[in-house]
């Protein structure tokens, strides 16, 4: 049973392509999506697997084997990731050249798993109209005559506090934190002031058809051609996407405590080690496919 619980926030710095498979569609390659509801979503193997990549440095096997598992099959990891769920969505709009646009779905899920990690918040978001944007009450950059333009949508501007609050909560617990170098300042003072939130179709709709989709292709170098049957396209979710996974762990199960490293003996110290080591080192992993082109590029940050 698991013991101990954390939530991992993943912050894209690059295009992300986790891939779903090929597909009969528009898109030769999309990315994985929730069944029910076709929002963006990464599947909680691929998030272990680079975890396990990345930590894997040789000086600390027997830790390692504890919290992932073992290779031979002799016992199941400690530590198991859930799938990664969005939060922002950045969108291209008319005045502050993009924004971050959420919805009611998607911060009630958040509220329901930081209950599980025992996260107290005092922000409550209303449910907007059709064609409502719920905005922070002062100071946005993204608010023209009572109106907020994102792709060619126009919504109604309604200034709330509840936003503002909402806004600086992510800013201050999701988004990474440097002390030596605090590149993300920009970012944070972005996030309070041009967060958006819509309703739960319009945020769906935007989830769906304002992904970044490219076209690729694979050179003959001889005649410098494209070969036969290599162009294809390609759906990545956007640079500066949030999206988060809870991290759950159980005591040791190797069965001989005697094994175990100090530093993993029990539920608290793994994911106390899990944090360490992405504070110090892995604060970027790169996940999803492309990574010789520099896709998957993303800031990590635990709470």
């Amino acid at each position: 049973m698991f013991k101990q619980v954390k939530l991992l926030f993943l912050y894209t710095e690059t295009p992300l392509h986790v891939g779903s498979g090929s597909s009969l569609g528009t898109v030769d390659l999309p990315i994985q999506r929730e069944r029910h509801t076709a929002l963006p979503m990464i599947q909680s193997s691929g998030i272990k697997g680079k975890l396990r990549s990345a930590f894997d440095n040789g000086s600390n096997k027997d830790s390692i084997k504890v919290i992932f598992g073992s290779e031979s099959s002799e016992h199941a990891g400690a530590l198991a990731p859930g799938d990664a769920r969005i939060i922002l969505f950045p969108v291209r709009s008319l005045a502050g050249v993009f924004a971050w646009i959420t919805c009611p779905l998607v911060i009630n899920r958040l509220k329901r798993d930081l209950d599980i990690v025992k996260q107290q918040v005092t922000w409550s978001i209303p449910e907007p109209e059709e064609g409502q944007a719920l905005v922070v009450p002062d100071n946005s950059n993204i608010v023209i005559d009572n109106a907020v333009v994102l792709e060619e949508f126009s919504f109604t501007a309604t200034k709330n506090d509840q936003v503002q609050d909402f806004a600086s909560w992510l800013a201050n617990n999701s988004l990474p934190v440097r002390p030596e170098n605090d590149e993300y300042k920009y970012w944070r003072n972005k996030l309070k002031k041009d967060l958006v939130i819509i309703s739960d179709s319009a945020f769906t709709d935007f989830c769906k058809f304002s992904t970044d989709v490219v076209s690729r292709t694979n050179i003959d170098q001889a005649t410098k051609t494209v070969k036969n049957g290599m162009l294809w396209t390609e759906e990545n979710l956007p640079a500066d996407t949030l999206l988060y996974t809870p991290l759950f762990a159980c005591d040791p199960r190797s069965g001989n405590q005697n094994t175990v490293p100090a530093e993993v003996i029990n539920a608290k110290a793994i994911l106390d080690f899990v944090q360490t080591h992405l504070t110090n080192g892995h604060s970027r992993l790169q996940l999803g496919g492309n990574e010789t082109v520099g896709r998957g590029i993303v800031a990590t940050r635990i709470l």
